[in-house]
């Protein structure tokens, strides 16, 4: 949406929080994410952490529905632990987290637009160009949240939280989408005062980030650099699929035992009708 509230109500702070990103995912967030946590500022939420544990994720419709509402948000149950946090759903919430944590430092990753615009295509938004163009791929999706509640609120969460909530349904309306993207990364800027504030691209390395949040650089260590499309794609899918081995177990182990119940229960019936 390019219309951007003008202030947001200040709800209950996570105690642990110190960093909070509000660039876009696609932006180098992955990369920031990696280099938080090896900074120190570990852990750090990102839409991959809510895959691996999406348990997370009615904690985050239920912000989502603070903030329509315009009720405060209280960001314990998210993120009590966390000491920074990333990428959306997070950038979604930029303004309620800032104002809920007035002391957490914020930065802004940044990137060429059309590049960016090109990536999120090539990356995040293809499960939902195919779920929109492919009966197969929407009944696939549908089959996996009615096994997996949990993921299916996941699912959810990025189609409140991305394309309909930050683009409007129209993120395949290129200018429509790169006037959201520079929208948003105005609004930052005009927002969050300047010594709170790091605009920063992930090509700068560790020299501004660690001067910003005040600790050494590593010595001998490149900064992690994981946001092209092939090894984002390939963390997504290893993420997706041990969250659902996680929770396919429990389906499992619950189709075993029902199955287990039926043969137990007609074995009983052919030993009445023997007897």
């Amino acid at each position: 949406m390019l219309e951007m509230e003008e202030s947001a109500a200040a709800g209950q702070p996570s105690p642990t929080l110190m960093v909070i990103g509000t660039g876009f995912g696609r932006t180098g967030t992955l990369s920031l994410r990696e280099a938080l946590v090896r900074l120190g500022f570990g852990p750090c939420d990102h839409m991959l952490e809510n895959f691996e544990h999406p348990e997370r994720f009615p904690h985050w419709r239920d912000a989502l529905r603070k903030k329509q509402s315009g009720e405060p948000i209280d960001w314990r149950p998210l993120l009590d632990g966390y000491r920074a946090i990333v990428d959306w759903p997070g950038a979604y919430f930029w303004r309620e987290l800032i104002a809920s944590h007035p002391e957490a430092k914020v930065i802004l990753t940044v990137r060429d637009p059309e590049r960016w615009y090109e990536s999120c295509l090539a990356t995040i938004f293809q499960p939902r160009a195919r779920a929109d163009a492919s009966p197969g791929a929407r009944a696939m999706m549908r089959l996996v949240g009615l096994l997996m509640p949990k993921m299916r609120e996941g699912f959810q969460v990025v189609d409140d939280v991305i394309w309909k909530g930050t683009f409007d349904e129209r993120f395949q309306n290129r200018g429509h989408a790169l006037r959201v993207f520079a929208a948003h990364q105005r609004a930052v800027q005009e927002t969050v005062p300047p010594q709170r504030l790091l605009v920063f691209d992930v090509k700068q390395g560790w020299e501004p980030l660690c001067e910003f949040l005040g600790v050494p650089a590593p010595k001998g260590e490149p900064f992690p650099h994981v946001n092209d499309a092939e090894s984002f794609q390939k963390r997504i899918q290893e993420g997706l699929a041990q969250s659902l081995i996680r929770q396919a177990q429990p389906v499992a182990a619950g189709m075993a035992g029902l199955l287990t119940l039926l043969w137990i229960v007609r074995r009983a019936q052919r030993e009445h009708k023997v007897a």
